[in-house]
Parts: structure tokens; C-alpha cells; sequence
């Protein structure tokens, strides 16, 4: 049975059988050949990103009740309408916190839709926002907390990078197995920073069930161990 703790979607790869018991409820959500979107049974975990995402969440929330929406099965290469899809069926399943580890280049209506009618619904999105580079989707959508690596993190705090609109968290892997995954943790980057504070939420609404989103962006931006973002010295001459 898993636990009864506050509910997080995950829009991923699937999760591995072994973390099936984790789970409160699971689909897989795909784009069929005449262009639309579909759901059918949830496949296992072939990437091991999925899989990580969960193990980065539970190591910090083992009380989170899991819902996994696998939106690729082969490939990090998603549709924007699959991944509003999943985003869709988190909430249909309750989920307070969906958990966002990937980042599509272009803005597209109908992700952009998807995220304004969770964070009107009360959820707290979640999304991966590289450090360097263009801007992704969700995470620069403003319904959404973008989150990055930052080095000064460890696995149980979080910087303020950006107030109200960026946070920093650590990027190395929960877990051993991240080691032999098929991603690696060197390039989990912000994936696994936003796993983590996924499950930093996760953690606030068990301590708090009667909190909402705003509260758990107060809670964060109150008790982040840093502000600002990392600034590196110039290296000094020989």
C-alpha cells in the first residue's frame, strides 16, 4: 500500500517495478498517429530517469504519495501536448506537487494552458530551468517554480537564486544507483535539482497538510540557507 502522505505527480519516464509499490497511481501518456493524445498502461522505467526522479523525492520525502505520468519511454524527446496531458492526469489524481524534470525549447499553447489551470487549482509546479543556455518550457512559464543546480546546496537546503521566481538545490544523485544510471548524475543537473526540492515540498505539506502552495513559496524563500546566486572568484595569477 503506499503511503498516505501528500500526493506528487511525476511527468517522466515511468518508474522502475521496484518502485511500483511507491505508487498511488500510474499511466502512460502518449501522442497517437492522427496527432492526438492518449493514456494507457504505464510501461517500465527503459531510461532510468523517471526512476531516479522518484528515489531523489522519496530520499527526502519517504512519506510522499507517488502519481507517475510516463510521458517517454525511449527518449528524452517529448510533446508539449503529452506532457500538459500528464500535467492534466496529476491533478485528476490529486497531486499538490508536479514534479517537472525535463525542458522543451518552444512555447507552446497547450503546455502553457496546462500549467495556468494547476497553479489556479492550487498545485505547485515544479520544472527543471538549466543554468546556461535559453530558457526552457515549463519553467519559464510564471505559474511555475523553476529550479537549478547551485553547488552551494546540499540534499536538505535550498538557495533563493531569483526571489519569487528561481531557486537553487544540489544536483548530485540521492542514491548510489545514480551512478550506473543511464543519464549518470554528472548530467542529471537541474533535473535533480528540481527532484530535490520536489520533495522539499513534499516534505513541508507532511508537516503542514493544511498549507497551500503560497505558504510552501513563503516557507522557501524564508529559509533558504543562500540568496543571490553562487559567485565564483576570479582565478588568481601564478
Amino acid at each position: 500500500m503506499p503511503p498516505s502522505g501528500p500526493r506528487l505527480g511525476i511527468v517522466d519516464s515511468g518508474v522502475a517495478p521496484a518502485l511500483r509499490r511507491r505508487l498511488a497511481a500510474e499511466t502512460r501518456v502518449l501522442l497517437r498517429q492522427d496527432g492526438s493524445v492518449g493514456r494507457s498502461a504505464a510501461m517500465d522505467d527503459a531510461i532510468g530517469h523517471g526512476s531516479e526522479i522518484a528515489r531523489i523525492i522519496l530520499g527526502l520525502a519517504p512519506a510522499a504519495a507517488l502519481v507517475s505520468a510516463q510521458a517517454f519511454t525511449d527518449s528524452r524527446t517529448v510533446d508539449a501536448g503529452v506532457v500538459a496531458e500528464g500535467i492534466a492526469w496529476c491533478l485528476e489524481q490529486g497531486a499538490r506537487i508536479i514534479n517537472l524534470s525535463l525542458g522543451l525549447r518552444a512555447d507552446k499553447a497547450a503546455l502553457r494552458h496546462a500549467c495556468e489551470r494547476a497553479r489556479a487549482s492550487g498545485a505547485l509546479l515544479v520544472a527543471a530551468f538549466p543554468a546556461r543556455g535559453d530558457a526552457v518550457y515549463p519553467a519559464a512559464y510564471p505559474e511555475v517554480l523553476a529550479v537549478s543546480g547551485d553547488a552551494r546546496c546540499t540534499a536538505g537546503n535550498w538557495s533563493v537564486l531569483a526571489a519569487g521566481r528561481l531557486i537553487g538545490a544540489a544536483t548530485a544523485a540521492a542514491t548510489a544507483a545514480a551512478n550506473s544510471a543511464a543519464d549518470g548524475a554528472a548530467q542529471g543537473g537541474a533535473s535533480y535539482a528540481a527532484a530535490r526540492l520536489s520533495g522539499l515540498a513534499a516534505r513541508f505539506f507532511s508537516a503542514w497538510p493544511r498549507a497551500d502552495a503560497q505558504d510552501c513559496l513563503a516557507w522557501l524563500e524564508s529559509d533558504a540557507a543562500f540568496r543571490g546566486r553562487e559567485c565564483r572568484s576570479p582565478a588568481r595569477a601564478a
